[in-house]
């Protein structure tokens, strides 16, 4: 998985995505989402770097079918709030 973190304040975003579908542009009607390697492509990580970036993310952004299933195994999502888009697992991690 390859993982992009961003700092902001006591604020901390992780980008994360599956190798296969970084920089990929995925449609679902109008609405066009890119992957793109700006936003996520920071560094390659193993699952238990990527766990750690998980637990300590304020906010998070993933895309793929092994990001997404290593996070729900982990328990930090529910596979109820994955949507699907243009066939690529798709959630978001908000931590209030």
């Amino acid at each position: 998985m390859y993982i992009k973190i961003y700092k902001n304040g006591e604020h901390v975003l992780v980008a994360a995505c599956d190798k296969e579908v970084l920089g990929k542009t995925l449609k679902h009607g109008k609405t066009v989402v890119e992957i793109s390697r700006a936003f996520y492509e920071g560094k390659y990580v193993s699952e238990e770097e990527f766990k750690k970036a998980l637990e300590e993310a304020t906010t998070a952004n993933l895309f793929g079918e092994k990001t997404i299933n290593f996070a729900i195994k982990c328990g930090l999502i529910d596979p109820d709030s994955v949507i699907i888009i243009d066939g690529v697992p798709h959630a978001q991690i908000f931590r209030v």
